[in-house]
């Protein structure tokens, strides 16, 4: 930006003077600063209001105190975890692959170069994506498991419905970004529509697919891990078992075979997007 400026010296005409920001620019930011540190007191309030600070204070013993009834932790235990271990992982892997089922279809009812209807079917496929990413999996359990009970049937669909979101947004948008010269000319050929998707555009966007699945995968293993809690089935109910008698060691001996699960399926969904992709 530039201000004028008239100098000692120089003809009476005006000269143009590079400056940063205009004086309305600076102003503007300072107002800006001005404003986030005023909601920040005024978060800082709203939280100390509900906060007592004699328990805060105690906390550091706390952790100390739980943290060495943890150890060591309980590896007899083990042999109990592998059931629960396995319905998680089911839990994972079902529920991805029913979200990817049901994202698909709808990725492509979301997308400009692939909806019938830009004004009516779109935005309600988008609906359907932002209601879906706007409800953690751990709510959809516990609507769940209020409505069909407990059991892994609930942390299944509550996992499914999860990634429909996910899986439905990344898809639409590299469904967006496909190559339309190559869709013009499977369009010339004379084909119908269904065959321009078919040889036009699920060609470019398979890899994004694989990709976008196993990602989300991934990250089911680590959400289904707790679904139990609220009895969706998996370790997770392990976890809140242990929690509610004070078995910290049993704790211990939860939370290392869930870090070994999500290493272990960190590594694999890496290996497969590399052999995929």
């Amino acid at each position: 930006m530039s201000v004028l400026d008239n100098r000692p010296g120089e003809p009476s005409h005006y000269s143009r003077v590079w400056t940063f920001r205009t004086p309305r620019a600076r102003l503007a930011l300072w107002g800006g600063w001005l404003a986030l540190v005023a909601l920040f007191v005024w978060c800082w309030q709203v939280m100390n209001e509900g906060t007592l600070w004699i328990f805060v204070a105690d906390a550091p013993d706390q952790a100390v105190d739980i943290g060495s009834r943890m150890f060591p932790p309980q590896l007899a235990y083990l042999p109990e975890l592998l059931m629960p271990l396995w319905d998680t992982l089911n839990i994972a892997t079902l529920g991805t692959l029913g979200g990817v089922i049901m994202a698909a279809p709808i990725a492509f009812l979301a997308a400009r170069n692939t909806t019938p209807s830009v004004l009516l079917v779109r935005p309600v496929a988008l609906f359907i994506i932002v209601a879906s990413r706007s409800i953690n999996s751990l709510i959809w359990a516990l609507l769940l498991v209020a409505i069909i009970g407990p059991g892994l049937l609930a942390g299944i669909v509550a996992i499914a419905l999860r990634s429909i979101g996910f899986v439905g947004k990344l898809l639409y948008e590299a469904i967006e970004e496909t190559d339309h010269h190559q869709i013009e000319a499977v369009a010339a050929t004379g084909a119908r529509s269904a065959q321009i998707i078919h040889y036009g555009i699920v060609p470019q966007i398979l890899p994004a697919f694989w990709g976008i699945a196993l990602f989300r995968w991934d990250i089911n293993i680590r959400e289904s891990t707790i679904l139990g809690l609220v009895g969706a089935g998996g370790i997770g109910m392990k976890l809140q078992a242990s929690i509610n008698t004070l078995a910290w060691s049993q704790v211990a001996t939860i939370l290392i075979m869930i870090l070994g699960t999500v290493v272990i399926s960190e590594t694999v969904s890496a290996r497969m997007r590399q052999a995929l992709i």
